[in-house]
């Protein structure tokens, strides 16, 4: 009989969301719900388990956990990668490193929900119609006739372009690798870099955190945006300069900026953003709907199973 642990169920659901009945049958299995804040703490609530599920980002394993977990075996992330996962580190303790894939629709919508709820003002209003409150205290914006800036095209980027278009908006893209006919294949006009913040109305950030992304978006790319513009992250925080977005949202150099991830998840309590009255916050919400959930706890099922029975599936490392 195997151990299984589920981490970081937030929601408890994590058992709910799947056909965990199998492996009940023969195995044990676990879902943390509270998060477990550091490497001791983790190392002490999962130092008996084999196999580890982990939802995103949420729980990071770097060596000193690897090194901590002598007993650990398959290490399954959901999504298709987890930059919180040293795969060197996984490798030299013998740990097989799976995944699950993810399409990435509910982190598209929720972009340009981020994009709408700038645009209308919905924080003020929502705060204004509770009892006692105004009517009709701000004025929005159309996203109609706006130019849409994709900082990265892969699924998630196109996706997110695609929306945008069907609005009104006219998509413009930039990526290192990203070709004039690869922007055209999927709706939008290849620009350079410089370009795209210049002229978009909307910026929005699609591209795989890596030593090369790390920053990009700098006091340099910020100077060039109109003071009418939006920034929105929901792809990693650390692919914005977090300083120098700080200072541009105080100088009210940029509109605003929208963000569901950070540099810190949780984001800490006094964290300067949380204050800032030109961001718009999530918490890292864009995979967190039921059928993404019902799709990554399927393919960690898939996953596990595959392991015990010899056949390992969708293998990482």
């Amino acid at each position: 009989m195997a151990a299984i642990a589920l981490l970081d169920d937030y929601q408890n659901v994590a058992l709910k969301m799947a056909d965990w009945s199998g492996l009940q049958k023969a195995h044990k299995v676990v879902a943390f719900k509270e998060r477990l804040p550091d490497v001791e703490a983790a190392a002490k609530a999962l130092t008996d388990f084999e196999i580890i599920g982990v939802m995103r980002e949420r729980t990071p394993f770097q060596r000193a956990l690897f090194e901590k977990l002598p007993k650990l075996k398959l290490l399954v992330t959901t999504g298709k990668r987890n930059a919180s996962i040293d795969l060197e580190a996984a490798k030299a303790r013998k740990v097989m490193v799976c995944n699950t894939g993810g399409a990435g629709r509910a982190t598209a919508e929720l972009t340009i929900g981020l994009m709408i709820a700038f645009a209308r003002h919905f924080r003020e209003e929502f705060a204004a119609m509770r009892p006692g409150g105004g009517w009709q205290t701000t004025l929005g914006f159309d996203l109609e006739g706006k130019t849409l800036g994709l900082l990265g095209l892969g699924n998630l980027g196109a996706r997110v372009g695609r929306i945008g278009a069907a609005m009104g908006m006219k998509p413009i893209a930039w990526s290192q690798n990203l070709t004039v006919e690869q922007a055209r294949e999927r709706g939008a006009e290849r620009v350079e870099k410089d370009e795209l913040f210049r002229r978009s109305d909307v910026v929005s950030v699609h591209l795989i955190l890596s030593d090369r992304t790390r920053g990009l978006v700098g006091a340099r790319e910020l100077a060039l945006m109109k003071p009418t513009a939006l920034l929105i992250n929901s792809s990693r925080g650390p692919i914005v300069d977090e300083a120098a977005l700080l200072a541009a949202l105080r100088e009210k150099r940029i509109r605003g900026f929208g963000a569901d991830t950070y540099n810190v998840e949780p984001l800490p309590g006094d964290h300067p953003l949380r204050s800032e009255p030109r961001a718009l916050l999530t918490p890292h919400l864009g995979y967190v709907t039921e059928e993404t959930y019902r799709d990554f706890y399927a393919g960690m099922v898939q996953a596990i199973e595959a392991w015990l029975a010899g056949k390992p599936i969708n293998v990482l490392a």
